[in-house]
């Protein structure tokens, strides 16, 4: 929903273009929270690591973090055309019902706070740091954007997107999973990342293991799936992990259908289908002319297991195993004459 927070600029004021807007030196601002210890110049940017501190409510903290970010600034209104998303994205697709009530929301009640956004190298173009879904809003409803400018190093962006994020904890599990892969894909330091996402190293470490560990493809194809947290998503990547389970996963989310299903149905249904998967046919027992229970067969899927019980036959078991290669070549031979 949109906040009733006023970042206008003195009524005396008018709201220049983005041509008129000064640009500081990088060196001019101070890293954001996390990145003390990299650099230590003065700036609006550096107040953010002790105003987070004492804050307990997820909406005034990233309040606290837009407000300290766009301090002092001048709010300028940009066309949405000269503006790109950010070169690392956090976020995973909305439906489109969910962007249709977020730009309703904006062409009704206007956009009341402003995005931030940097200079790029190409003479007029800028990056978004954070507000992309009221820049995806403006750019559909044919409107500027309002937005502060800043300079910020490619560290100062990623950490600002990702604690404004952070701080509405409008991310899902999966989505700072992969919010943080993709920033170690592109050599940020894990300190970078641990103060873009504000989680210590040992959650860190648990996100980017989550992103790997499950193909890409599934990740994309279930999408954020707002209601289920860290201990279903492990239980579906324990899952996926195991025989055959992988491809399995891959072919269920390419399924006709599945992509009609909401997100939330999406990982419902890939991981009630490897549940059921792991249930096995009961092992039957092989008896032996002589009534000997020698050996017990499972099949399961593709695989086929034999089970020897040394108390019942004993050495039986090392028999047929001895005698691997004399059945493969009988099994090939047979194969070939048919």
């Amino acid at each position: 929903m949109a906040r009733k927070i006023n970042f206008e600029p003195d009524a005396a004021a008018t709201t220049p273009s983005a041509a008129d807007v000064p640009v500081k030196s990088a060196s001019a601002s101070r890293p954001l929270k996390g990145l003390e210890r990299l650099a230590r110049p003065s700036g609006a940017l550096g107040t953010i690591s002790k105003s987070l501190g004492g804050l307990s409510d997820r909406a005034k903290r990233a309040d606290e973090i837009e407000q300290k970010l766009i301090e002092g600034q001048v709010i300028i209104e940009i066309d949405p055309a000269l503006i790109d998303n950010s070169f690392v994205s956090d976020r995973m697709e909305a439906s489109p019902e969910q962007n249709a009530a977020f730009r309703e929301l904006i062409r009704q009640h206007g956009q009341n706070v402003p995005i931030l956004v940097r200079p790029k190298s190409t003479e007029g173009r800028f990056e978004v740091a954070f507000g992309h879904r009221r820049l995806r809003a403006a750019r559909e409803l044919g409107i500027k954007v309002r937005a502060v400018v800043r300079p910020l190093t490619d560290d100062e962006l990623v950490i600002a997107q990702g604690q404004e994020n952070s701080g509405r904890t409008d991310l899902t599990f999966i989505e700072r999973a992969r919010f943080a892969a993709r920033l170690e894909d592109h050599d940020f330091t894990r300190e970078t990342i641990m103060a873009a996402l504000n989680v210590d190293k040992a959650a860190l470490s648990r996100l980017i293991a989550a992103a790997r560990r499950l193909p890409p493809d599934v990740i994309e194809a279930i999408g954020p799936a707002p209601k289920f947290g860290r201990v279903r998503w492990q239980e579906l990547i324990d899952l996926v992990d195991q025989a055959e389970n992988r491809r399995r996963a891959s072919e269920i989310v390419a399924e006709a259908g599945f992509a009609d299903l909401d997100s939330d149905r999406r990982f419902e249904e890939v991981l009630r289908r490897l549940r059921s998967g792991q249930t096995r046919e009961k092992a039957e027992a092989w008896n032996a002319a002589d009534g000997t229970q020698a050996a017990r067969i499972a099949r399961s899927g593709r695989r086929l297991t034999l089970t020897f019980d040394d108390r019942t036959a004993p050495q039986f078991g090392d028999f047929v195993k001895s005698r691997l290669q004399q059945l493969y070549d009988e099994f090939k031979a047979g194969d070939s004459a048919a």
